[in-house]
């Protein structure tokens, strides 16, 4: 006779964790190793610590994928493929845009560019400063 507890006993602990997703490829495939969380998919690793600074966005400092401090005017290049959503246009990774401008309270896009397809407003975590 099968019971709750035979079942319990052979059944798989499945533990959903909040880990967080790559910054450098936004793939929520991560786990820790000892002090640092790691990709396995681009082999991107960041401490985990960082994580906690990264959380503390009061100071109102937007920063690119890398954790640097992003300025209207600066240069940046895609890290990642963009889709523009409504749209066929995609922005290539490597693209560079010049003269980026870092509007207030723009919601969750926090930088303002034009590139040749057009005027977009992007996510400082898909860019580098170049």
């Amino acid at each position: 006779m099968i019971t709750t507890s035979t079942i319990a006993r052979f059944t798989p602990l499945i533990v959903m964790s909040n880990l967080p997703a790559c910054p450098q490829c936004t793939l929520e495939n991560t786990y820790p190793d000892g002090a640092n969380y790691v990709c396995p998919d681009c082999a991107f690793e960041w401490p985990i610590a960082a994580l906690a600074d990264a959380g503390d966005v009061s100071d109102g400092l937007v920063k690119d994928a890398n954790g640097q401090v992003l300025s209207s005017g600066d240069s940046v290049i895609l890290i990642k493929d963009l889709k523009v959503k409504g749209s066929s246009i995609v922005l290539k990774k490597g693209t560079k845009i010049k003269g980026i401008r870092l509007p207030e309270g723009a919601g969750d896009h926090e930088v303002d560019c034009k590139t040749e397809q057009g005027a977009f407003m992007l996510k400082a975590e898909f860019m580098k400063k170049a």
